[in-house]
């Protein structure tokens, strides 16, 4: 009966463990020192990964941010970077001015890790049941070996600044990070992502 309680508080652990959030905020700061109200017109902008990936979350965290009174617009709209060239400088200021942005989201992969560990075999004990046939039998045949194998963790970091545009050089209001543990696609990072992201800023009354 031991046997089998540990085995069923094992399956319940891996159970409570698929179902979490796998995307968590790690850090999150606002600058003390800004003293202005929300937003209404926002540039979204991915800063670096396939050209594909870059859209999906822009068109995500435009879809996420946009209400009655605000609206946010995907970079890619306005300033067309195919592959993983950067954006001109002087080209993004011109679209900030030129479009009256009051705010910019941008977003950057700051960290995507594989990890392979080697988990060696482990023996278990063998218990008093299995003296006889009939006492291994009841105890529904335990295990006594399992074999070594190699598990693979998945992490992806994500870090995202809100930046005021009514400064020259823009100015830092609010920071977040957010991380990853072994999602299960691209979409399944940007949804989480986009989600925490978003909820932080109504939170701090930005947008």
């Amino acid at each position: 009966m031991k046997k089998q309680t540990v085995l069923v508080l094992a399956i319940l652990g891996v159970a409570v463990i698929s179902t979490a959030k796998s995307t968590k905020l790690a850090f999150t700061w606002k600058n003390p020192n800004y003293s202005g109200g929300s937003f209404r017109n926002i540039l979204v902008l991915a800063m670096n990964g396939k050209a594909s990936s870059r859209a999906d979350f822009e068109d995500k965290m435009v879809a996420g941010i946009t209400k009655p009174g605000i609206q946010a617009v995907p970079s890619y709209s306005l300033l067309p970077r195919p592959g993983a060239t950067p954006i001109d400088m002087d080209e993004l200021k011109g679209v900030v001015r030129g479009q009256r942005f009051d705010a910019v989201l941008v977003s950057r992969l700051v960290k995507y890790d594989k990890t392979v560990t080697y988990v060696p075999a482990e023996a278990y004990p063998l218990y008093p049941y299995y003296g006889t046939f009939y006492g291994y039998y009841g105890a529904l045949s335990p295990v006594v070996y399992s074999p070594a194998y190699l598990q693979t963790e998945t992490q992806v970091q994500i870090e995202s600044n809100f930046y005021s545009t009514s400064k020259p050089d823009g100015e830092l209001v609010w920071t977040g990070t957010t991380d990853s543990v072994n999602p299960k696609s691209v979409t399944k990072v940007i949804s989480g992502v986009v989600g925490l992201v978003v909820d932080e800023l109504q939170k701090e009354k930005l947008i």
